[in-house]
């Protein structure tokens, strides 16, 4: 762990959570056909994102610096990870969420550790699922469905 690196990325994100509930704030509380309005999720995230770079910034203060190895970078999970993201973003409205969610969801944990394929599916189908369903019919919200083809 870098620490020079945490303290600039905690106070980055810090910044990038603040200007997420400040933008919130200016969209429209309530959409067509929709309980859950288009500034709820910005507006979470934004909160969410601004405790854990506090804790960052705080852990930063308690980790001892007497670790002075390097770690060596891994840029080969940042790529995929950061092109599965992309792949994401742009097959969301044609794919669906729940699909793409958990299609995403099972490369980013195959990424992280190969070892538990079962796992990952099992987790990565649950929790698009119930994400689905909550957003949905328990809020009232809407996500992108299920694909024409289907």
């Amino acid at each position: 762990m870098d620490i020079k690196f945490d303290r600039f990325a905690s106070i980055l994100f810090l910044t990038v959570g603040v200007l997420f509930i400040i933008g919130s704030k200016h969209i429209s509380s309530s959409s067509y056909g929709s309980v859950v309005g288009p500034d709820i999720f910005p507006f979470i995230l934004g909160i969410l994102l601004v405790l854990l770079s506090i804790r960052l910034f705080y852990e930063t203060f308690i980790k001892q610096t007497s670790e002075n190895k390097k770690e060596e970078l891994q840029y080969k999970p940042f790529i995929i990870i950061f092109i599965a993201t992309l792949v994401y973003i742009l097959t969301l409205e044609t794919v669906g969420y729940v699909i793409t969610t958990f299609l995403f969801l099972v490369v980013c944990f195959q990424t992280m550790e190969k070892k538990k394929l079962l796992s990952s599916i099992i987790i990565s189908a649950a929790f698009s699922g119930i994400v689905y369903f909550v957003f949905v019919d328990v809020l009232k919200g809407t996500l992108p469905g299920w694909p024409i083809w289907f």
